[in-house]
Parts: C-alpha cells; structure tokens; sequence
C-alpha cells in the first residue's frame, strides 16, 4: 500500500524544493516508471488478454470457413483473414463505421443482448454483382442498397451466421437470429453508446475487391461465457472426448472424396517404330506373368496388389494385399 505524506512531510519536502537541496530531477529518479500506466476511465478494459487472444483464435477458424462457404457457394474465389480483435465503446464503433453500410443485428441465443455485423461496400457490392450472375465487380459509384439487395444478402447472411454457431460449439451452443438489417449506423443503438464492446475486424478480398468485415460484439453479451474464453480452456476442449469427434467428422468427410483408381496390368518397352506399326487386336507382351499379381494404383501411387475378374458384365479386381515392403503401405 502507498504511504501517504504528512502535513509536516510536505512542508519540509516544499521546502527542500525551494532551497534547492532537492531538484525535481531528484524527484523523478525515485519514481518507477515502468509501474506507471495510462488508464482512460471513459474507455476501460472489461476483457483480459487472454479473453482477447482466444477470440482471435475462434474468429481465426470463423475466418476461413467463411471464405471455403463463400468461394464454393458463390464459385469464385474468396479470401477472408482476421485483421484485429480490439476492445472500444460502441460509440467509438459507430463512428468508424462508414457510409453506405450493411449492418446486421443478431441474436447469440441463449446469451443476452444483441451482437452486430457490418459489411462495409468493399464486400457487399462484388458479392451483390455475384449473386446475381456477374462476374464480381464493383459499381462505378458507391451507392444506398434496395430492398432487394437487402433481402438477397439477408439470405446468404442467415448462412454466413452459422459459420459462427459452429465456431462457438467446443465452448458454448448457441443459436443465431438475425433481427433487422440497418444501413444508417447512426440509427443502430443496441446498447448504450459508452458500453464496451469488442470489435472483430476481417479483411476481405472478392475479385482483386478489397473490403472489411467487423463483428461488434457487446460486454453484456459475452459476460456469461467470459469464463470459459481463456487459452487454457479452448485448448483443454480439443483433447479427449472433443479430439475423438473431431476425428469422426473428419473421416467422415474424407470418406465423401472421390480418387482416382487405376490397375497397372504390366509395362514393357517398345520403339516409336512398333508404337505406329500397332493396329487394332495386336497383342504386347507385358512383364507380368500370368497369375501374377498386378499393382493397383491410387492417385498414381501404387498402394495394392491385385488379381484381375470379373463382377457381372464389368471387369474387377480384387485387393490381395498391400503394394508397400512387408505387405504394408
């Protein structure tokens, strides 16, 4: 605890000043001050750093899944990276908003309160001119959208948002609700303007079409699951029960990918002359005897030996053991 100075401590202290035993220089060595931090109380600090940092990892993996849901549902390709997570008033957040913008009020039930997305022209107007069947480009003057723009981008935001149900699942199940869509950010009030709330920010990048994406997301809002956004809990969750789901979901989306197969019968050498001279029912001789295992190859690289046959009217082959040393891949 910091001591407190008497009356008669400052009279013989002002006067030491005055005689100058003691020089305001001398004052200054004895303060530490790498103790010494700015703090604005209009503006306080409500989110640790860790709380911080496990945000930037969940809007991290949000990041990229939008940009795999958008490049694929749109056919183009899309690129959306996290820029910063940073903690301000929501004062401060409207008013670094621009205009024409595309705000979006959603629910984060069962969390209290409301949580925004804004997506400023840079995104939504190359995104417009996909949807509906351009290639992507910007128009030659930034303007308001319609109300059929509106209603379109709702559409594919409602989709956008579950990205961020599934980024919240190893921490919390939540369920995401838009309530309305704004384009004056002035007129955006869904909690007191000096609340402190934590900014998301994504840059996008559509066709060359440089844009943003922010997330504003409230105190009041996170407050319940402030508890669990820690590094050491958000890692904690990927082992064990989480890492063994993880794992069937990813053999079950591996399982969908189609490969190539191909039976290697044998291979033999031939001249360019013999290769022209061939006509239809010549017979080459392969290397293969007959009886002899063949090598079937995945992806080009060879991974079974097989035996040919036949199922029904079309010609098979029957796996008999691996194509590596020792009966292994």
């Amino acid at each position: 605890m910091d001591e407190i100075l008497s009356q008669s401590e400052i009279d013989l202290l002002l006067s030491a000043l005055t005689s100058g035993e003691l020089s305001p220089e001398d004052l200054k060595q004895d303060i530490d001050t790498d103790k010494i931090k700015n703090y604005d109380f209009r503006r306080p600090n409500k989110f640790s750093k860790d709380q911080v940092r496990t945000l930037y990892l969940i809007y991290d993996n949000f990041g990229r899944l939008v940009s795999n849901f958008l490049s694929g549902y749109l056919r183009t390709n899309i690129q959306i990276k996290i820029a910063s997570v940073d903690q301000l008033t929501y004062e401060d957040f409207v008013l670094s908003v621009p205009t024409p913008t595309l705000l979006t009020v959603f629910n984060m039930e069962p969390l209290p309160g409301s949580a925004v997305l804004e997506t400023n022209s840079g995104f939504i107007f190359p995104i417009i001119d996909l949807l509906f069947g351009g290639p992507g480009l910007m128009p030659r003057k930034i303007r308001e959208l319609t109300e059929i723009e509106i209603n379109v981008l709702k559409n594919l935001y409602k989709k956008i948002l579950e990205n961020v149900e599934y980024v919240w699942s190893d921490l919390f199940e939540l369920k995401t609700t838009i309530q309305s869509l704004e384009t004056n950010p002035q007129l955006n009030q869904i909690i007191s303007p000096n609340e402190t709330v934590v900014v998301v920010t994504l840059s996008t990048t559509v066709n060359k079409h440089q844009g943003l994406i922010n997330l504003c997301l409230p105190f009041m809002l996170l407050e319940p699951v402030l508890p669990k956004l820690t590094s050491r809990h958000w890692f904690a969750n990927i082992g064990g029960i989480e890492a063994e789901t993880y794992r069937q979901k990813i053999r079950q989306q591996l399982g969908g990918v189609p490969v190539s197969l191909t039976a290697l019968c044998g291979a033999t050498n031939i001249t360019v002359r013999e290769f022209l001279q061939l006509q239809v029912g010549d017979v080459i001789t392969l290397d293969n005897l007959v009886g002899e295992d063949m090598v079937l190859l995945v992806e080009d690289r060879p991974k079974f030996k097989v035996q040919p046959g036949v199922v029904g009217n079309k010609l098979a082959v029957q796996v008999t053991a691996f194509a590596g040393k020792g009966g292994t891949s």
